[in-house]
């Protein structure tokens, strides 16, 4: 029965059209709980987006580099990475490279290198805002137009984030499925608070993702209601369920989306990457509001 019921979804989400967002959604994905899937949901997310018909630009804040090894991009220390973007030497168009598997979609990578970069950024005046300023730059002057551009972010709250969350307008946060995860949500969306205090003003919480969730525990189930619960019109209503082929993916040098199309996880980031695309028009709504826009 599960494996009909999977063939099913794959099919029902192979024939859907992903709309595409009126302007540029530029997305955080933050959480400084590690392992909870940010990684693995910024690259999914962004390669099923992608798949999609979409332009899209990863950009690989996390000195472990472990979004630029699912995505099939070389990030050895001393190779050109986001680290010379945030230190002046070099510009996004610069460093940037192409996913094998995806067209349309660029990324931005990082290395080792960046792990230096909090200390050597510190005492920069515009420290908060050199991600920003690169990127605003490299968005207006690019060749083509992109329809989102995904940041992700280390598992910490330190400079790096804080860049990260003052170039975006949005933040997309995988949250797992168990008791721990809400603890450390509530620091976060206290971190979220500050930066939009005294830095970004119109930063939104776009979107919360449940992931790692196993519909057999009641565990997953309540952390899911109770999030769902706590922020209603954010969370997605797809989970990630717990899967070996997402796990294996990234050693591989891929995304569950190249690496296992018609698997379960696969279906899953795609259906929630479609659920993101129809929210496109709330979501910019919301950050034009903040800007006063409307």
């Amino acid at each position: 029965m599960q494996i009909a019921q999977e063939k099913q979804r794959y099919a029902a989400i192979e024939a859907q059209v992903f709309p595409k967002p009126k302007e540029t959604r530029i997305i955080a994905v933050a959480n400084q709980k590690g392992g909870v899937g940010k990684t693995t949901t910024a690259v999914n997310i962004a390669a099923a987006l992608a798949k999609g018909g979409a332009n899209v630009l990863v950009i690989d804040m996390d000195p472990q580099g472990n979004a630029s090894t699912a995505l099939g991009i070389e990030h050895n220390s001393g190779m050109d990475s986001v680290y010379d973007v945030l230190e002046g030497r070099r510009t996004i168009a610069d460093v940037k490279q192409v996913c094998p598997d995806f067209p349309t979609l660029d990324v931005v990578p990082a290395s080792i290198d960046l792990s230096g970069a909090e200390l050597e950024i510190a005492d920069s005046p515009n420290r908060n805002n050199l991600m920003r300023d690169a990127l605003t730059k490299y968005l207006a002057e690019a060749d083509k137009h992109y329809d989102y551009v995904f940041v992700d972010c280390p598992p910490s709250l330190g400079l790096l984030v804080i860049n990260a969350m003052c170039a975006v307008n949005e933040m997309l946060i995988p949250i797992q499925a168990e008791y721990y995860a809400l603890e450390g949500l509530g620091q976060l969306i206290n971190t979220i608070g500050l930066v939009q205090k005294h830095f970004n003003p119109t930063l939104l919480v776009s979107t919360m993702l449940v992931t790692m969730y196993d519909r057999r525990t009641l565990l997953s189930r309540e952390v899911y209601a109770e999030v769902k619960n706590h922020y209603p019109s954010i969370v997605l209503d797809t989970t990630i369920p717990r899967t070996v082929k997402i796990s294996e993916a990234p050693s591989f040098g891929q995304t569950v989306i190249a690496y296992d199309k018609s698997s379960m996880g696969a279906t899953a980031y795609r259906e929630a990457a479609l659920e993101m695309a129809r929210r496109s028009d709330q979501a910019l709504e919301a950050i034009a509001i903040k800007r006063g826009e409307h």
